[in-house]
């Protein structure tokens, strides 16, 4: 499958958000993404229900929205009635992973599991039956600006290996460092979801960074 690209809100400028949000509406983006962090999970507070809610009624691209967040089965369905459409939750934050993503599906939402760079993905071989996306964090969560992590690569292509012999249709997403040097080579390690945040809203011209993000290969 042709790989997909996914702009993170997170980098955009907050005081023009809608606009923001229509230029990656007329883009060739496929996903926007959505990071929700709760100030616990990881040391920064960004959005809630109320400003998901505003930014689905302007949005045109399905909604990928990563909750950095403890105890999130509290609020999967009000994440699904603010508009969510891909909803990943942190392996590291769920007690009864199985039971919050198979809840997540019965909500009508594609259910992901996120990776922190220090878990290993041996971790998901049971779950792997359940889930739609794998969200590989190729930095450490909570902030924007990082820099990529390299022993990503062997991870992603660990998960990818474990995808492919299962048989499973499960897409690999990567967020964190992302830009137009690294991409192509996660596209060739096997990811199908690229996530950028500052190269994109930070470039000069973001519609021309998420073609060329998409037009890699």
């Amino acid at each position: 499958m042709e790989h997909l690209v996914s702009p993170s809100l997170l980098a955009a400028d907050f005081t023009n958000l809608e606009n923001e949000i229509r230029m990656i509406n007329r883009s060739e983006a496929d996903w926007l993404h959505l990071d929700i962090m709760d100030g616990v999970f990881v040391p920064n507070i960004s959005f809630g229900f109320p400003v998901i809610k505003a930014v689905k009624k302007v949005a045109s691209k399905p909604l990928d929205v990563h909750l950095m967040i403890i105890d999130p089965d509290r609020y999967l369905s009000r994440f699904c009635e603010a508009g969510a459409n891909n909803l990943t939750v942190q392996y590291e934050a769920c007690t009864h992973l199985q039971r919050t993503v198979t809840e997540i599906r019965n909500l009508e939402m594609k259910a992901g599991v996120a990776l922190n760079p220090h878990t290993p993905v041996s971790l998901l071989k049971n779950v792997l039956p359940c889930i739609d996306m794998v969200l590989i964090m190729t930095v450490n969560p909570g902030f924007g600006g990082q820099l990529f992590i390299m022993e990503s690569y062997n991870k992603i292509a660990e998960l990818r290996k474990m995808i492919d012999e299962a048989g499973y249709n499960v897409l690999i997403e990567v967020d964190g460092g992302i830009d137009t040097t690294n991409a192509a080579k996660l596209i060739q390690s096997g990811v199908n979801v690229l996530v950028a945040g500052n190269s994109v809203f930070n470039s000069a011209d973001p519609v021309a960074t998420i073609r060329k993000l998409k037009r890699l290969l």
